[in-house]
């Protein structure tokens, strides 16, 4: 099949763990094109997402990698096909790629783990909330950006609404629910919300709250968007430049262990609930 030019992020996740398949298989990419009967640009396409390929296409090179794990395989054949066009792909010539990959690696996700410091979870964000921190970035966005950037976040939110509705765990650290940005109407109406959302049955949020002996992340919001299978699964970073995507196994690790212990330091949802109301009364 002819290849894609712009390969989706889930296109190259795919090729990504292709290539893992070849070399846990001892294969080189010249050993692999010999045994496929390939040449080995087209493995190269196959690996960097460029390629699509249908499901027997599939069970077929990992059958050839000596691939035991049917689970596995199964998830990668749920991943084939050419690519979808998803609502995201509106905002391709309006906002940078890594945007675009977090919003359909949302879609995908069979779950969604989120732990924040310093701002509020992008998905229970309000439109005024997210509009006056967009404003606060360096350097500034232009007005049209600004508004471009709200509208796919409101957007992204679909994923916890609509349809069947992601599962869905926020660990907000308490500083988050007191930044104030956009001053203390916006943050009342925000901090409302959060309860709000909190009361949907596929969404918890827990709080971490000031007094905590230690603290195991640096700060930085940490996604873990769940795969199909575990080895399938993705976290992402947002990070100054921009969002970063980690899936190699010994990251996987590292930072669901992050998330197991913030969440061990959160409060209990009820007492993360008294906690929001009582900072949004203050206010």
């Amino acid at each position: 099949m002819p290849p894609t030019s712009t390969p989706t992020l889930r296109q190259r996740r795919m090729g990504a763990e292709l290539r893992r398949l070849r070399e846990r298989a001892g294969l080189t990419v010249t050993g692999a094109a010999a045994l496929l009967g390939v040449n080995q640009g087209r493995v190269s396409m196959i690996e960097t997402g460029r390629s699509s390929l249908s499901a027997d296409r599939v069970r077929a090179l990992a059958r050839s990698y000596d691939c035991a794990d049917e689970r596995l395989v199964d998830a990668l054949t749920t991943m084939t096909g050419r690519r979808v066009r998803g609502w995201w792909e509106e905002y391709r010539d309006l906002l940078p790629a890594d945007l675009l990959d977090l919003a359909e690696l949302e879609h995908h996700a069979t779950a969604l783990r989120v732990a924040v410091t310093i701002h509020m979870p992008g998905l229970l964000q309000t439109t005024e909330h997210a509009r006056a921190v967009m404003r606060e970035a360096v350097p500034p966005l232009r007005s049209y950006e600004v508004e471009h950037r709200v509208s796919h976040r409101a957007k992204r939110q679909a994923v916890l609404f609509e349809g069947v509705a992601t599962p869905y765990t926020a660990i907000v650290h308490e500083a988050a629910l007191r930044m104030g940005f956009g001053g203390p109407e916006i943050s009342r109406a925000q901090l409302t919300h959060l309860l709000e959302a909190s009361d949907h049955p596929t969404i918890t949020v827990l709080v971490i709250p000031f007094g905590e002996a230690g603290f195991p992340a640096s700060g930085q919001p940490i996604t873990c968007a769940v795969g199909p299978e575990p080895g399938l699964d993705t976290v992402v970073l947002d990070t100054d430049h921009g969002c970063e995507f980690l899936d190699a196994e010994a990251q996987l690790q590292r930072y669901r262990s992050v998330l197991d212990r913030m969440e061990s330091q959160a409060l209990p949802a009820p007492k993360s609930r008294d906690l929001i109301q009582r900072i949004a009364q203050d206010l």
